[in-house]
């Protein structure tokens, strides 16, 4: 490969924009569909089973979220395959991420006794926490395969640039489950177990639609042999992409289950105070993952078309972007966050506990942001093995400001070090990002042997 197979192609304001809102939309719907859930709880008045959600809220994300690789390892390998214009791997992509997907949700299914009892071992809370937690997950479980397949077809998609697919797709599953959340709780009361069913049959309604749209995607068009399949380098190299992955999923869902488990030490009050404090940074963060989404997409492309034009203005006017909207995320929670504490509980001494730590919350999104932007880039480049490694030091440095701050601050301590640990995760990527990138670039110029 030379420098002459440059697939060049133009990166504007309006290419950022046209993944960045729907897939910011799409986004938005996960953590509302949670805040939701937490607020139809909440009108029970019981501390415990707010706790309870938030507990088996993080141990579906550790468990989850760990394979959220078929997600952005998807995406990010799509679009290097749309950007060289192979057809035949980009359909080999989708097929090799499903695979991996249903066995890997067969896997949760079989193993979720230990699974459950290693959670909530791991996050404590009290018995009242610990059983509304149990009751929700033993339901919820049953949906992985069908959730990890969801994974894949959304990558699948978002790695074509389709983002209007991706928003669609994420409106049905949540929509979907906020509907029948409200209706199975409120209108049936049938409290947390309604909530987890809810899930389980949005997940399948959705990895139903999903698979019908990647069948129209693909039609006429020929399907990769077994050997392309099954091609040893190409297998390897999903391996590694997804293997670093993988890791710092999980050393980020690490971080979240660390913090929750922390703040459940404080009490049931501290607890439920924290869950609602932390929904307003997970809307946040899928608020700014739209813009991250776009990173990925033609970040990857460059990379696939071998344009290091197209990749630095993508790095430039996404970063751009997202800090203008984590801005206005901040003055939003600053201004907003007192009346939208009081719609997600009645408790008055969660809401009291709550305000007093308005504050960390509101200084998340401009924390995050530029974690949330370098992730894009470098999933969209492959560039996995520094990803991990950055996530890994930025988790050790979290637990060394927690044992630093939390002694001589409490509460405060603990969002201190998770604002740190934020920051570390965006600044340490951003100085590997300029060194990978003169790499890659000029490794794609060079003559083959």
């Amino acid at each position: 490969m030379t420098a002459s197979s440059e697939r060049a192609f133009a990166v504007t304001h309006r290419s950022v924009l046209a993944i960045a809102v729907p897939m910011t939309l799409a986004y938005l719907s996960t953590p509302i569909l949670g805040i939701v859930d937490t607020a139809v709880i909440g009108q029970l008045g019981d501390a415990a089973l707010v706790g309870g959600i938030a507990v088996a809220s993080v141990l579906f994300d550790l468990v989850f979220t760990t394979f959220n690789f078929l997600r952005s390892g998807t995406t990010g390998l799509t679009a290097q395959a749309l950007g060289s214009g192979n057809q035949q791997e980009m359909r080999a992509t989708v097929l090799r991420a499903l695979a991996i997907a249903v066995v890997s949700g067969l896997a949760v299914v079989a193993l979720q006794r230990p699974l459950l009892g290693i959670g909530l071992s791991f996050l404590g809370g009290s018995a009242a926490v610990q059983s509304a937690a149990s009751s929700y997950f033993e339901i919820r479980v049953y949906s992985a395969p069908f959730l990890l397949a969801n994974y894949a077809i959304l990558g699948w998609f978002l790695g074509l640039g389709r983002a209007g697919t991706g928003l669609m797709l994420q409106t049905v599953l949540n929509g979907l489950n906020i509907a029948l959340s409200v209706w199975f709780v409120i209108g049936q009361g049938w409290g947390i177990p309604g909530v987890a069913l809810a899930t389980v049959i949005s997940e399948i309604a959705a990895c139903l639609l999903g698979g019908l749209l990647v069948m129209r995607a693909t039609r006429g068009g020929t399907w990769p042999s077994r050997a392309v399949l099954l091609d040893r380098a190409e297998v390897m190299r999903v391996v590694a992409v997804n293997r670093d992955i993988m890791i710092r999923s999980f050393s980020l869902l690490f971080a979240f289950a660390f913090f929750t488990a922390r703040s459940a030490d404080q009490g049931d009050v501290i607890l439920a105070a924290n869950a609602i404090l932390e929904k307003f940074f997970l809307v946040g963060g899928y608020f700014l993952d739209g813009f991250a989404t776009a990173a990925e997409q033609l970040a990857g492309r460059a990379v696939g078309a071998r344009h290091r034009p197209a990749f630095d203005r993508a790095l430039r006017l996404t970063m751009v972007w997202g800090f203008v909207m984590a801005g206005v995320l901040a003055a939003f929670y600053a201004l907003a966050g007192p009346l939208m504490i009081d719609l997600m509980t009645t408790a008055p001494q969660v809401r009291d506990a709550a305000r007093i730590y308005l504050v960390w919350a509101a200084l998340t999104p401009v924390a995050g942001v530029l974690a949330f932007q370098m992730d894009g880039v470098f999933i969209g480049a492959t560039w996995s093995r520094d990803m991990r490694n950055m996530m890994l030091l930025s988790l050790a440095l979290f637990l060394c400001a927690f044992w630093l701050l939390f002694p001589v601050l409490g509460n405060h301590g603990l969002w201190l070090a998770l604002e740190i640990f934020l920051l570390m995760r965006g600044f340490s990527l951003y100085f590997v990002c300029r060194r990978r990138a003169a790499q890659t670039f000029a490794a794609a110029a060079r003559p083959a042997a």
